[in-house]
């Protein structure tokens, strides 16, 4: 069995990095290894280095009051799900008053705020090698985004129709029917998702 192969780590290895003032929901390290990104139930978004030795912080920007996102940069809800591009230039985060936020990742600074999703946004996917980004959420649709030009592209319901036009009829096979939780691209041409229907 595969967990006789899998050896537990040193526990001299081990680092705890704290900061977050409520449940860490999310994480990721950049593509070159060098930072970690989180993200919690707080709002807070943390960077840190990512190094055994020392895991010091690189920069915090603080979560805030809902109604509040203007005034100050972090997320004034849970943050659901967090994602960084390919080129490790943008993060995006995601949380439950339906807000994506697109960062610099190296300054952490707010480049940009989404909106359209009409439900806690739940998961998020950058597509490799560009700036194309996909979130998913509780409204039960996915949508695209051109985060480098802070644009909207399009909404994915899930739906697929095969139409035999000789019968002038259809056949419609329906996606999920509940929250889409969580998303992940496979490839250029899929994705998979998973959502609280199974």
């Amino acid at each position: 069995p595969l967990s006789l192969q899998v050896q537990p780590p040193d526990p001299a290895s081990i680092r705890v990095l704290r900061g977050h003032q409520l449940p860490v929901t999310c994480l990721v390290i950049s593509p070159d290894d060098r930072f970690i990104f989180s993200d919690s139930k707080d709002g807070y978004l943390i960077k840190c280095k990512w190094e055994v030795e020392s895991g010091k912080r690189l920069c915090v920007v603080p979560g805030g009051k809902k109604g509040t996102e203007e005034r100050h940069m972090g997320h004034a809800s849970h943050v659901l799900c967090m994602a960084i591009s390919s080129d490790g230039k943008y993060l995006a985060t995601g949380d439950r008053n339906k807000l994506i936020m697109i960062w610099d990742a190296a300054t952490c600074k707010r480049l940009h705020i989404f909106t359209g999703h009409h439900d806690a946004v739940s998961g998020l996917s950058f597509r490799k090698g560009t700036h194309q980004l996909y979130s998913a959420s509780h409204d039960r649709c996915v949508k695209v985004w051109n985060v480098a030009e802070n644009a909207y592209v399009e909404t994915l319901y899930g739906t697929v129709r095969l139409w035999k036009i000789p019968e002038e009829s259809q056949l419609v096979f329906y996606g999920h029917q509940g929250s889409i939780d969580c998303i992940q691209l496979i490839n250029e041409e899929h994705m998979v998702s998973g959502a609280d229907d199974g």
